[in-house]
């Protein structure tokens, strides 16, 4: 037997990465390489240029959503006189100058008493004052808040407010010169409705036709009965607080009512601040009219909101109330006072459109009715592209809108 060659490698364990095979080897390294798509650079800077567009175009398109709220509210009047064989121009000028009128008497009647009726409070403010500050002394947990009433300086108060004010006129006049820009928008659109309808359906394919026309339909009834739904709601808020406090015998019942009535608009937290006023007026006249008045203004809200609303707004706003709730905190949030006012059509609109476009959320499942819609979708697409074959933009425009405003009439016929 030979004796083992000293030269023989030795073995290298398996855990050891410094023998020298592992040196002679090249070290690898791993190159992570991320691109990104001309076309995804340019979306994203489209995306970020549209909406700082539209940040600064923002009074623009207020006022554009004031003018289709205008036309969503006046045009079921409108098409009501036509169908009567009044003329479309006529019968826009009528319904527009019983608006005008309206609303002149209304301020022309109610304007000079606010105004006698507010001097009236001002002049009445230091006896309320006192009454007031008596009535927290007689309670252990209020008696702080007596001191501080009596002590209230205005002044002060006054001085610190001039800018607020000064910020809330200008604030009030340019909310007022784009309410006028919103009615004369308006106005342009309803007398050139056949025009502007065929343009927005010239830029959409003939295919989805019905589709954009259910789509109209439907935007023009939430808009109008949200508009409508407002104004029967808060006029009756304000007339039932106008007949309350004058019934108890509680002064400038007139001021307070049309306070709470504009106080109204607001779901969910307006009736507190519409009870606020009244029930405060209430408490000099002493504990039982004051009882009086909120029991009479809570159980009122109750009908309001559990009989009065469903019926007035029927099915244009019928969503959960989380979804109202959610809504109306995200419009104040974002828009303040405008946007609570705007949230809950807008909602109506999204779940209108996911509805409407047949966009499958996740988790969501086909039903047999989506299936059956398809169809009558299918059907009806097929029926307007027979009906409107070589016809212009804007005649095949009215015959869509007449097909989709014929088929939710009967579609509501079972739900009504």
């Amino acid at each position: 037997m030979s004796a083992p060659d000293n030269k023989t490698p030795a073995t290298i364990a398996p855990g050891n990465r410094n023998g020298p095979e592992q040196e002679d080897l090249p070290r690898r390294t791993r190159v992570i390489r991320v691109e990104i798509a001309p076309w995804t650079i340019f979306s994203l800077v489209l995306i970020i240029a549209s909406l700082w567009i539209f940040m600064r175009l923002l009074p623009v398109a207020l006022v554009l959503v004031g003018a289709l709220m205008i036309v969503g509210t006046l045009g079921p009047a409108v098409e009501w006189l036509e169908q009567r064989g009044v003329r479309r121009v006529a019968s826009i000028a009528i319904v527009f100058t019983v608006l005008f009128v309206s609303t002149v008497l209304l301020f022309a009647l109610t304007i000079p008493e606010l105004v006698n009726q507010v001097r009236s409070l001002i002049g009445m403010e230091p006896a309320l004052r006192e009454k007031l500050a008596v009535w927290f002394a007689g309670f252990p947990l209020t008696a702080n808040l007596a001191d501080t009433m009596r002590n209230m300086q205005y002044d002060a108060l006054i001085k610190s407010s001039a800018a607020s004010v000064l910020t809330f006129f200008t604030l009030v006049v340019e909310s007022v010169a784009y309410g006028v820009g919103a009615i004369f928008l308006a106005l342009y659109m309803m007398l050139d409705r056949d025009r502007l309808r065929g343009a927005l359906f010239a830029v959409v394919p003939r295919t989805h036709h019905i589709r954009l026309s259910r789509i109209l339909v439907n935007l023009n009834t939430i808009v109008g009965g949200y508009i409508r739904g407002q104004v029967i709601t808060c006029a009756m808020m304000a007339v039932f607080m106008f007949v309350l406090l004058t019934a108890c015998g509680i002064p400038n019942a007139l001021v307070i009512a049309v306070f709470g009535g504009l106080a109204d608009v607001l779901p969910y937290i307006g009736i507190f601040i519409t009870m606020g006023p009244a029930v405060a007026a209430a408490l000099p006249l002493g504990a039982v009219i004051t009882l009086v008045v909120f029991l009479l203004m809570l159980a009122y809200e109750e009908f309001e909101s559990r009989v009065l609303v469903p019926i007035v707004y029927g099915r244009a706003l019928r969503m959960p109330s989380s979804v109202v709730l959610f809504s109306l905190i995200a419009g104040a949030t974002l828009f303040g006072i405008i946007g609570a006012l705007l949230a809950l059509p807008v909602a109506a609109t999204i779940l209108m459109l996911i509805d409407k476009l047949r966009v499958e959320l996740p988790g969501e499942t086909e039903q047999a009715g989506d299936t059956e819609m398809k169809k009558k979708d299918e059907r009806s697409e097929r029926e307007y592209t027979r009906r409107t074959e070589g016809m212009p933009a804007e005649e095949a425009s009215a015959i869509a809108v007449e097909m989709s405003d014929n088929r939710k009439k009967t579609e509501d016929k079972p739900a009504a």
